[in-house]
């Protein structure tokens, strides 16, 4: 998309409900990487419960497969509709406003719950420290703070972001250093002596999928600053590409490091293992470190799920998908504030029930029913836009394997998912398809059809299909 188009967009939108492109790729990099990073710290660990040792990464590597088939998808339709909202906006030129509707609900959902996970870490780490830490006036204020600053405004949230997450990833690669890479005593000489192989076979590793999506959930989150960005075309593959790179480093070496110095038993239970991985060693320095890094990494993935979550929110609000109310900005921060405000109590709300895993599930829930949709949206929008018809600042290559091999490895999480969290799923469904009735029945007729597809129509030749 060229500049005269974006500025363009900008003019379709009404005064009071823009948002200001002042974000590059060190922000774009900033704000998937800081979302995902506390997924390293925690969550992940999971998959050695299901899976074991073994099958936890494999897990980790399938999932790994399925996010560089996801990131291609989203850069791609992202690069061509600068928008607030992510894959709800590809929803909303795609499939139509129903799908787009739980499209961005998802997204609120998956973020406010992630949110509501990394409160929980908060609590529990400060409990372990010292159990008679009052853990709750904390975590409100730790929200407080960061709901403020993204109110304040994006680009000093993400730089803070960006400074917070190199800080907090640089405690894992200490870590690592730190237990020596090769040698009498180094990782891969005692990595057998603390794991358990593949206990449950290779169905262990379909187990184990579903938190192996904790090591990547919320890198897919860069498109939904894609409005925000000074070239999208440029911000946002790059950014993308180089903070999923980042992730999958990261992810590697986490596995290595804690599988090295935690029992797999005692490991698949952890609520933080890079944490205890640094008790084990018993270097104040290291715990230290290691307590820094772990609520750096939370404060990171809280404050991208504050912002991500807000502009879904604000981009429905715009579309008339829900009330109008949070689709103005702020006069002098030019934020989505209303929606900021918003979503805060939701979180905390979550965050108050104590039930991390079931918290981590129902987020992980919502984020494979939008990838599994944004699957379909890719082979839908090669249809309706085949190559040569509009400008793309990014070509998935390979089209359709991406979308192929997505819904393929998609199909075993969810199998893998079903397999413990039957009734979280039931439950999640069952809450979608009664948002959908909600919206059919009483919202939908405030949707200005005309309206919802302007942007679109004004940037593109008429589709295909």
């Amino acid at each position: 998309m060229s500049m005269n188009d974006e500025k363009q967009e900008g003019k379709e939108i009404e005064k009071g409900e823009a948002l200001s492109r002042v974000l590059g790729p060190m922000h774009i990099w900033a704000l998937g990487v800081g979302i995902v990073l506390v997924g390293e710290f925690m969550g992940w660990n999971f998959t050695i419960a299901k899976g074991g040792s073994i099958g936890s990464l494999a897990a980790l590597w399938l999932i790994a497969i399925l996010y560089i088939m996801i990131i291609m998808m989203n850069i791609e339709m992202g690069s061509v509709m600068p928008e607030a909202g992510g894959q709800y906006a590809m929803a909303k030129y795609i499939l139509g406003p129903l799908a787009a509707f739980n499209v961005g609900l998802m997204l609120v959902f998956e973020y406010a719950m992630l949110e509501a996970a990394d409160a929980l870490v908060v609590g529990q780490i400060l409990h372990a420290v010292n159990p008679e830490i009052n853990s709750l006036p904390y975590i409100i204020l730790s929200l407080l703070a960061l709901t403020y600053l993204n109110y304040r405004g994006v680009y000093a949230t993400l730089t803070l972001n960006f400074v917070i997450t190199l800080i907090a990833f640089a405690t894992i690669i200490v870590l690592v250093v730190s237990t020596g890479l090769a040698g009498e005593g180094s990782i891969a000489g005692g990595l057998s002596k603390m794991t358990d192989g593949l206990p449950y076979g290779f169905i262990g590793i379909a187990a184990a999928m579903q938190f192996g999506v904790w090591f990547f959930l919320g890198i897919e989150g860069s498109t939904l600053a894609a409005e925000e960005c000074r070239s999208t075309s440029r911000a946002l593959p790059t950014g993308a590409i180089a903070g999923l790179a980042t992730l999958m480093i990261g992810a590697t070496i986490t596995w290595l490091v804690c599988s090295y110095l935690v029992p797999a038993k005692e490991l698949g239970a952890s609520a933080y293992p890079l944490f205890d991985a640094a008790l084990k060693t018993g270097k104040s320095v290291l715990i230290v470190m290691m307590f820094v890094g772990t609520m750096l990494a939370c404060l990171a993935s809280a404050n991208g799920c504050i912002n991500d979550a807000s502009r879904a929110w604000f981009a429905m609000s715009r579309d008339d998908l829900i009330p109008s109310f949070f689709a103005k900005t702020h006069p002098k921060y030019n934020t989505p504030y209303r929606a900021i405000v918003f979503l805060l109590p939701i979180s905390l709300a979550f965050a108050f029930t104590g039930m991390l895993d079931q918290v981590v599930t129902f987020s992980i829930f919502s984020a494979l029913l939008v990838y599994v949709l944004t699957a379909i949206m890719m082979i839908r929008f090669r249809i309706m836009y085949p190559l040569g018809t509009i400008d793309r600042g990014y070509v998935a290559p390979g089209h359709p394997v991406p979308a192929i091999v997505a819904l393929i490895l998609l199909a075993f999480a969810l199998f893998g998912m079903y397999l413990g969290y039957w009734v979280n799923m039931l439950g999640g469904i069952t809450f979608y398809l009664l948002a959908s009735l909600w919206f059919v029945k009483r919202r939908e007729k405030f949707v200005d059809k005309e309206k919802f597809l302007k942007a679109g129509a004004s940037r593109w030749p008429k589709p295909h299909i």
